[in-house]
């Protein structure tokens, strides 16, 4: 109790030094609150452009029904798919003309359908990596009645590697965003406890032991890393509002990557004022 009341002391005492470490704290971490916002929404437009990951197996003419059933069911039991869908002729044409607005004159009127009718498989989240849908296809080529199967290889292997960049891009700039933060953060608190040292000489000569002396500190430097949390998560807030009203449509961070923040800027402030008090106390 004696640790709270004078952190919350420090800060009626000196309103405008703790506001500006509060300050530079929250500038600080908006870079990381933005980092975080553009990371998520590019992670979400990834698993949109994977959810259209699928193979299409299509089928001979003079396929018997009976085989194809059975191939259906198999392809189904594999524990990488979700769905398989039979698409008949007359549907693969009917979806032509729907979607290829372009050539609509040369569906029509035709004597013959010269489309095929396939299987359309669908895998879990998870499971569309190149390899696992490599080798799906080649099971389903094992069918003496399969013509041919198809994924897009080139894009799903691109697609991968756009993933795998991306994770480790947002590994080493939020490592290195974080890292720019707790060293602001520790300069921000350092400027504080400089302006006390007054104080902690006095504590010193009346005999204050040195935890006695670090836990005001401690906790004065979770509540200016909260502050500045908080006020990184208005700014974001703020950003994102406006990017979805005058620019496009992006989502909001989950609450548990803002929760997580707010906690990881009490810690920074702590770990940061630790430091700082440490190395003053070591001096004095």
């Amino acid at each position: 109790m004696y640790a709270l009341k004078e952190a919350l002391g420090a800060f009626r005492r000196a309103p405008v030094l703790t506001g500006l470490a509060s300050a530079m704290v929250g500038l600080a971490l908006y870079v990381v609150g933005l980092f975080g916002l553009a990371a998520y929404n590019l992670e979400l437009a990834l698993d949109a452009v994977e959810e259209r990951v699928e193979i299409a197996v299509y089928l001979h003419d003079d396929a018997r029904q009976s085989e194809i059933e059975l191939a259906q069911r198999e392809l189904a039991a594999l524990p990488e798919v979700r769905r398989v869908r039979y698409v008949s002729k007359r549907e693969a044409l009917e979806r032509a003309r729907a979607e290829l607005t372009d050539f609509t004159e040369l569906f029509t009127d035709l004597e013959t359908n010269p489309l095929p009718q396939s299987l359309e498989i669908e895998l879990y989240p998870g499971m569309r990596s190149p390899e696992t849908v490599q080798r799906i296809t080649e099971l389903a080529l094992a069918y003496p009645f399969v013509e041919d199967a198809r994924y897009g290889r080139d894009w799903v292997d691109k697609l991968f590697t756009l993933r795998r960049v991306g994770a480790a891009t947002t590994a080493v700039l939020g490592a290195a965003f974080a890292l720019v933060a707790a060293l602001i953060i520790g300069t921000a608190l350092r400027i504080a406890i400089f302006a006390r040292r007054d104080e902690i000489y006095i504590m010193r000569l009346v005999g204050a032991r040195n935890s006695f002396i670090r836990r005001p500190f401690l906790i004065e430097g979770a509540l200016a890393g909260l502050l500045g949390g908080l006020l990184a998560w208005l700014l974001t807030w703020g950003t994102y509002r406006l990017v979805y009203a005058y620019l496009f449509e992006i989502a909001w961070i989950p609450p548990s990557w803002v929760a997580g923040g707010l906690a990881a800027s009490a810690i920074f402030g702590a770990v940061a004022s630790a430091l700082a008090i440490r190395r003053h106390l070591r001096e004095i």
